[in-house]
Order: structure tokens, then C-alpha cells, then sequence
């Protein structure tokens, strides 16, 4: 079973953005998969943490992409990215106090967070970035 998985309008139509996409469901199906298993808190927050840092340079680079192309909703975008980093954080705070409750907590939130997020804010990039103009 997967927390998460690739549908094809989450594609952005910018092959190393959708790949780095596919990567980090592939890194939230891992640590899901980790916690149906065994429960061990200090690999789990180690994987909190790589999943942090992936993700915020995952968002940096898409960042710059939107920047290059002058995309429209950028600020909106962006605010949202945040919103995520800040989220993720409060589950890792969550998940140092409360292992049991964090891991219930993570798999509700990021979950769905990353099924709306790709779904709209990553899927309106789609045919709004001109690759031919860069």
C-alpha cells in the first residue's frame, strides 16, 4: 500500500521538475512504508529530516524555474511551498514529542497536502512556462 501516487496531472511538462515530483513520492511511500512496518522513531526522524531537505531544494529549484519564466502566480506558489516547509517542520517538533501521534499526524498531512498542492499549483504551471522563449 502507498500513501501517495504519480497521477499524470501532476506533471508540470518540465522533465527534471516532474522527475524531482516522482522522487519525493517516491521518498513519502518510503517513510509510510516504514512506519506500517516497525516503528522506529530515530529513523523516522531521520527521514523527516532528509525529506525536509529534499523538499526545500526541490522548491528552491522550481522557485527559480517559475522566476526564469516570469510565471504569474509565483507569489502564490511560493507562499505555498512555505506553507509546506512550515508544516513539515511542525510534524518533525510533533514527532520528537509524540512518535505515535507525529506518524499518525504525518500521514494525514502530507498525504493531502501534496495530493492538492500538485494537483493545482503544480498542475497550472503546466502549459504556462514557454520553454522556447529560454
Amino acid at each position: 500500500m502507498t500513501l501517495l501516487t504519480w497521477e499524470p496531472e501532476y506533471s508540470v511538462g518540465i522533465e527534471g521538475v516532474d522527475f524531482e515530483h516522482r522522487e519525493m513520492i517516491e521518498m513519502l511511500n518510503a517513510l509510510y512504508e516504514e512506519t506500517r512496518h516497525r516503528m522506529d522513531p530515530d529513523a523516522i526522524d531521520q527521514f523527516l529530516g532528509e525529506i525536509h531537505a529534499t523538499i526545500s531544494a526541490h522548491f528552491a529549484l522550481e522557485e527559480c524555474v517559475m522566476r526564469k519564466f516570469d510565471y504569474d502566480e509565483y507569489e502564490a506558489h511560493k507562499d505555498d511551498h512555505e506553507e509546506l516547509l512550515d508544516q513539515i517542520r511542525e510534524l518533525m517538533d510533533i514527532f520528537a514529542r509524540d512518535p505515535e501521534g507525529g506518524v499518525s499526524l504525518l500521514r494525514e498531512r502530507l498525504s493531502a497536502w501534496f495530493s492538492v498542492h500538485f494537483s493545482t499549483f503544480d498542475s497550472r504551471l503546466h502549459g504556462k512556462l514557454d520553454m522556447s522563449r529560454h
